[in-house]
């Protein structure tokens, strides 16, 4: 297509949305239509960066399973403290959702997208330099509240600035660098105590995200606002500017933008702020329960299983840990546990691919459906290990975890974040997704602080039972409040 090869539709016309010019299908001069919307260089921008930012949820969070044994002996702390050192990520990411997230409403989806990221950096430096229990929690709580907020501002910087029919594909492609980040960590970590034997390597480990964290920031003050949020907040000319900024490529379509003013939902000085408590009005409930429940129910397995792999490949493949004679039988055993975590995390990446695949084809609610009970059938193949010893229980755990990790980020650990953030319309898009997020990971927090505990006390059997049981869970409350959004245009979801 050359620079003169394209024109814009004669339907382009006053009075349309930013989605409606998102949307836009370029056609050349005789009126043949283009295959498919090209993305423009912002979007792929934006896209990118928001795609980074699920890479170090990953990295960071499950990483922390890796390092565990060693700041467990430096520190010279138990079980309990164990499951803090755990949660406090994850009960950050609970409070940066609901709390920094929904800001993303008020002082727009850039801001927070800039500042989510400063945060990140500020913190994870402070950890790598923690000297005490107490500071370790704190800075990995801080790390959790920039995570937090990454949850609904990414997915929204994304899914607001692209075409409808992409928006599932493009979406979990971003999502899915949350289990390219998991593989990573776990690979970092595992190369890292190769290289450095030492209770410290864990510091090292954390200090590898510094330099490309700095580069995100850095990158994330130069893309455009979302047009949509400008223009329901009334901002109509910034709203136009921006999505000509958002859609410049060559050819150039479309020609102008001028937005209509129905697409303004609040004054232009956004002083009509959206209430919490409209999330749960008879209009937002459905979508509120369809948001939250499911993802929580998700996170019950998903974070206690991705979090303590190691830990329970390291109790299966090379003795438990109050066993160990020394400091180079830890560091054996983190190792072969890393290894085998790593593995296993390779089906997240093949999960998260086939749901990129399948998300704009089959639809959101059969996924999800079809990956909760996938989940309940591998964590049940893995309950089967206790049965056996040696290989044959080797090869059930494995088997177990690898057909979970597949299924979860098939189905519903991508599925549910997906849908958090689409099922709400785009004045409290922001506060819904937000809320959905930090329900999900009071699933999350109480199972990374209870998993080691529970662990212990009532064993691996009984804990994989009660993960079948809310697998099964989800899938229910999946199909009784199911919102299909598959292909759906946002500026129209709510009205």
């Amino acid at each position: 297509m050359n620079e003169a090869g394209a024109t814009a539709p004669a339907a382009q016309s006053a009075g349309r949305s930013v989605q409606d010019y998102i949307d836009e299908r370029p056609v050349w001069p005789d009126g043949t239509s283009l295959a498919s919307i090209p993305m423009t260089g912002m979007q792929w921008r934006i896209w990118g960066l928001a795609a980074a930012g699920k890479f170090f949820e990953g990295y960071v969070v499950f990483m922390t399973g890796v390092a565990l044994p060693l700041i467990a002996r430096q520190f010279h702390i138990g079980p309990a403290q164990n499951g803090f050192i755990s949660a406090a990520s994850l009960f950050g990411i609970l409070i940066g959702a609901i709390l920094l997230g929904g800001l993303s409403d008020y002082f727009g989806r850039k801001r927070m997208f800039v500042a989510e990221m400063i945060v990140f950096c500020a913190f994870l430096a402070l950890l790598i330099l923690a000297e005490n229990f107490l500071s370790l929690v704190i800075c990995l709580f801080g790390l959790g509240l920039a995570l937090g907020c990454d949850y609904p501002t990414a997915h929204m910087i994304i899914s607001e600035s692209i075409p409808s029919a992409n928006r599932g594909k493009l979406v979990l492609a971003a999502f899915g660098f949350q289990a390219v980040g998991a593989l990573a960590g776990t690979g970092v970590g595992c190369l890292t105590l190769v290289l450095v034997p030492d209770l410290d390597a864990w510091r090292w480990m954390y200090a590898t995200a510094i330099v490309p964290a700095i580069a995100v920031t850095i990158g994330r003050f130069f893309i455009t606002e979302s047009a949509n949020w400008l223009a329901v907040r009334g901002a109509l000319e910034a709203a136009e500017k921006a999505a000509v900024r958002l859609l410049a490529r060559r050819p150039e379509y479309p020609k102008e933008v001028r937005l209509g003013r129905a697409e303004s939902h609040h004054s232009a000085n956004g002083s009509a702020r959206p209430s919490f408590t409209a999330l749960f009005s008879e209009r937002s409930r459905r979508a509120t329960i369809f948001a939250s429940v499911p993802w929580f129910l998700q996170d019950l397995g998903t974070y206690g299983i991705g979090i303590f792999t190691p830990t329970i490949l390291a109790a299966a493949l090379g003795g438990p840990a109050d066993h160990v004679r020394s400091l180079s039988d830890v560091i054996d055993n983190i190792i072969l546990a890393a290894k085998g975590a790593a593995m296993i995390n390779v089906l997240l990446i093949v999960g998260i691919l086939c749901a990129v695949f399948l998300a704009d084809r089959v639809g959101r609610i059969r996924l999800q459906i079809l990956g909760f009970i996938g989940c309940a059938v591998g964590l049940l193949i893995a309950s089967f290990s206790i049965d056996f010893a040696g290989p044959a229980q080797i090869q059930l755990i494995f088997a177990g975890f690898m057909l979970f990790n597949f299924m979860t980020n098939v189905g519903p650990n991508a599925q549910t974040y997906l849908l958090a953030g689409e099922v709400f319309p785009t004045e409290v898009r922001g506060m819904g997704a937000g809320f959905a997020a930090a329900f999900a990971k009071i699933g999350a927090v109480a199972t990374a602080f209870l998993f080691p505990i529970l662990l212990t006390a009532i064993g691996t059997r009984l804990l994989l039972y009660g993960l079948v049981v809310t697998s099964i869970l989800g899938a229910i409350v999946t199909w009784q409040y199911r919102i299909e959004t598959t292909g759906v245009n946002l500026s129209k979801v709510g009205r």
